[in-house]
Parts: structure tokens; sequence; C-alpha cells
């Protein structure tokens, strides 16, 4: 690897997916798997291969399909992790096995209830079970940040005459500020031996706010690989944002003077497919991929703009993949063209019975829009149909009335298990009295914790998405729907949320 290179390693499917309620299915992980290559991520961690059956076979498939970018699988530091790990990397052109163990008193004392002998002990025996398996291995200290500085000197020093190749400091907690950060990686350079003869990395979590920030101190003091997620994923409060640490090494190469890999056309797309799977909405004003990161409100602002980019812009929106998404097909173009399109996307249905349902949802989309784009067809093949043929609960009739003066009423036909089932309600609005005529019919008992909308694309016939976001009994699900009528999309994504609650295959996060 050049000196100059930054190793992007995107974490979206693993540590992404344990935001609340953002699980996603094997077809899901792999349209963003393939999008995720498509974009020039080096690193795709696809999973946490011992935290499920799901998760094992999602990893494994995305290692039969990706061929660019490097799959890596994580494991703790344990044999059962670490061989379940390999045997799912085992299809990939690349693979990577990234095992860790904590090395922080608290951790140590508490959690794994273990020396630090033992954890030097165990560090090294991790990497010599993923040697087995391939000579890409990691090695990650969690909760670093509150690790003594000659114990973490150890633990690399040992775990590099193991063989690992990487060695990853993470800010497990969020707690570290830039400048501390920069220099704990300075001092780990300079302190560990043959610490030239590996890729030092970071992990920071957002806690604090400074994700983005410490990774980039990091950086500056030698990591030559950033652990990040697409819109700064995560749990808790997320990760750092792959597109705002890819475009801060962009803009100021002047101070960076690093390159990626990455096709940064492909970042407002990807950002938008994973927000979309996902079902974590992106804020307006998140910079790079936010509606409005590249809107100009004041008129100081407006006039600069106007007589020179430049003034107030210090990226251009088509350089991040803003710009005008639409589908060169219309309501007379025929389902090769509708397949090409859809693969062009990364979306690959797995039937051509699915296909020619989102074929059929397409041209009905076709005949309420003027244009169509390419979140359009995200939002199509997302939805409850394509998903799961075989839905317990489906939406077969609503109607809504709501005027000035009058209370709201929703009159609803739902299909329960084949079975249709009629209910009215009045609400407090028409979303309200939709949510209560559904639970007149099934009496979910979940707490709806989130409801949401957001346009898909610009213009007054637009797609509404909605996400709503349910707690049942320690499960957290998200549920989405995406229609022109925004109270027709509500009730698709009650459903879909109540669908998913159902669902036995559903899988929990890796913590639970």
């Amino acid at each position: 690897m050049k000196n100059n290179q930054l190793i992007i390693f995107d974490t979206t499917l693993r540590d992404g997916e344990q935001s609340p309620g953002a699980s996603m299915t094997k077809e899901e992980k792999l349209r963003i798997a393939r999008q995720l290559e498509k974009l020039g991520v080096n690193v795709i961690e696809a999973g946490f291969a011992a935290a499920s059956q799901g998760d094992f076979e999602s990893i494994h498939a995305i290692a039969e399909v990706i061929k660019n970018s490097t799959v890596c699988s994580l494991a703790r530091a344990s044999e059962n992790d670490v061989r379940r790990a390999g045997e799912a990397i085992k299809p990939a052109v690349r693979g990577r096995i990234h095992t860790f163990i904590a090395t922080s008193p608290i951790h140590m004392e508490n959690k794994l209830r273990m020396t630090p002998d033992q954890v030097v002990e165990r560090a090294v025996q991790a990497v010599k079970w993923a040697l087995e398996y391939t000579d890409d291995v990691e090695f990650s200290a969690e909760d670093a940040v509150r690790s003594e500085m000659d114990f973490l000197v150890r633990v690399f020093d040992a775990v590099i005459k193991a063989g690992a190749k990487t060695i990853n400091v993470p800010d497990t907690v969020g707690y570290s500020i830039p400048a501390q950060w920069g220099e704990r990686m300075r001092e780990l350079i300079a302190r560990v031996p043959d610490a030239d003869k590996v890729v030092w990395s970071t992990h920071c979590h957002n806690d604090l706010g400074m994700a983005v920030a410490n990774s980039l101190a990091a950086v500056l003091g030698g990591a030559r690989q950033v652990e990040c997620t697409i819109n700064g994923l995560g749990e808790r409060a997320g990760n750092a944002s792959l597109e705002e640490i890819v475009m801060a090494v962009r803009t100021r190469k002047d101070i960076f003077n690093l390159e990626t890999t990455i096709d940064t056309t492909q970042i407002v797309p990807t950002s938008k497919l994973v927000s979309s799977i996902t079902g974590y909405p992106v804020q307006p004003n998140k910079a790079v991929v936010g509606a409005n990161a590249f809107a100009h409100e004041s008129g100081i602002h407006q006039d600069g703009v106007l007589k020179h980019r430049e003034t107030y812009e210090i990226m251009r929106a088509e350089d991040v993949g803003w710009g005008a998404n639409k589908l060169t097909l219309g309501k007379l173009s025929g389902r090769n063209a509708f397949r090409s399109r859809l693969k062009e996307l990364g979306i690959e249905l797995e039937s051509e019975e699915l296909l020619n349902i989102a074929f059929t949802k397409f041209k009905e989309l076709a005949d309420k829009k003027s244009e169509i784009f390419d979140e359009d067809l995200h939002a199509l093949v997302s939805d409850e149909f394509v998903s799961d043929a075989s839905e317990f609960f489906k939406l077969v009739y609503l109607q809504v009335t709501s005027q000035t003066g009058e209370i709201p009423h929703a009159v609803i036909t739902v299909s329960e298990n084949g079975q249709e089932k009629v209910a009215e309600s009045f609400g407090g609005g028409p979303v309200d009295a939709t949510f209560k005529a559904i639970e007149k019919i099934v009496d979910s008992g979940a707490e709806l914790q989130l409801y949401s909308v957001n346009n898909i694309t610009s213009g007054t016939d637009a797609q509404g998405e909605v996400t709503v976001r349910f707690s049942k009994g320690g499960r957290i699900v998200n549920g989405q729907g995406a229609d022109t009528d925004i109270v027709v999309a509500s009730a698709k994504a009650y459903l879909n949320g109540l669908n998913k609650l159902h669902s036995k295959s559903e899988r929990a996060h890796p913590q639970v």
C-alpha cells in the first residue's frame, strides 16, 4: 500500500446495523454491499458471523458476490467466533477477520473478568486462529481510549508478532477529543515495535459529536485506515461519517495529502440507499449528504455564489452525487429495460414473479408521477410487496376523510394471514385515525416510538417515505412505506413494522 493512500473501512453493515431497529435482511445487505463496492470502499465489514445464522449467511452471500472490496467479519477473541468468521468469508476474493478484545481496566475487570496477562494471551491466540483462514487479520483493542498506554503497547506488540496486519485503535465510547486522540495515535506508532509493518486504524464513536474530528486527528497522527459508516449510522450517537471523512481529506489536500479510492459521485446515492433500507432519515443540515448541504438562503450568500461559486462553497454538489438521478424509463418502457436499470442500481430480484410485481408497481407509479428517479426505484423494491411475498398483514383498502371543522375518520381493510378484516376509527388527524383503525384489527400491544415523514425526491408529486419505530418485548423494529399519498405510506409503514415484529426471522442485534 502506498503511504499516501487512506484505506476506507466501512462498517455500515455491522456497526451501523446496531442502531435501534436498523437490522437488515440478507437481500438488503447485498444491495448495500454492491453499492459500497461501486462507491469504492476498500473494506466492507459485512457483519458479525457468530451473532446469528442469519448474519453468517449474509456475510457468506456478500463474500460470494463482492470482487473488488475486501469482505470482513467481526469476531470476538474466542475460537468459536473466529472460526465462524473464517467460514463466512471463505468465498471472498479478499477476506479479512477482524478480532477484538477489551483492554481497558474497567472492561477487563467488570466485563471480561480476566487479568491483563490473560487478555494478551487470548488476543494472540485469536490472531493465530484467524491466520488459519486468511493472512489478512485485523486486531482491535476495545475501549482503547480508556486503556493504559503501556498495556496497549504490550498488546499491540504481541499481536503484531503473532501476525496481525492491521491494528485498530477504537474510541468505543466516544470519550476522546481530537488533540488527545491524535497524540495517542502518534505515541503508539512511536512506541510499538514493528509499528511500520502494519496499517494503523481508528474507529471513533460520536457520543460527544467528535467522531469525524477524532478520526481525522488520528489520520494526522499516522493512521492510514479509518473505520466509518454511511450517514454516520451506528448505535447510540453513531460512528464517524464516511462521507465527511472522505470529503474532508479530498477538500483539504493541503493538510492531509492523502488519496482514497472512493468515487465521490456515488456518495449521495449510497446515502439515500442506506437511509431508505434502514429507515434512518438524513437530517437536512447533515454535512455533504443533507438536503440543505448546498442550499443558500441568505441573499448575501446567494449573490456571492451566483457571481463565483467558491465564495461560499468549498465543494461542488455534483462531485458528491447531487443531481438529477432520473430514470430514463417511462410508462411505455418494457420489462427488460426495467430489469437492466435495477441491475445498474445493484438491485437483483430473486424471481420472475417478484420482477413482475415490481414492474407492475413501477407502471402504477409512472401513472402518478411525471418523472421517476433512482430513489423511487429503491423505495419501490424496499416496499413490503418485494421484501416478503407472504406477509402476515397486508393493506387492502383505505379511505380517510379529513376536512376543516370535522374530526378525521378512517376506514381500513387489512388482510391478516389471508383473512380480510375491516375497522374504522376517528383520530386527531388522518394518520392518527388510520393507525387507530389498524390497531382495532391487530391489537399489537407495541409502543410506537417514532413517526417520521421524508420526501424521496423533489416536487409536489414526490413519493413520501414514512418510517415508524416499534418497541415490544425488548425488540425494536423499523417499518417503512412509500407512496405519493402520505396517509397510504403511513399505513404501509405501520403494517410493515408489525410484520417485522410478527416475523421470527428478524434477528436481534449481536449485543442482545
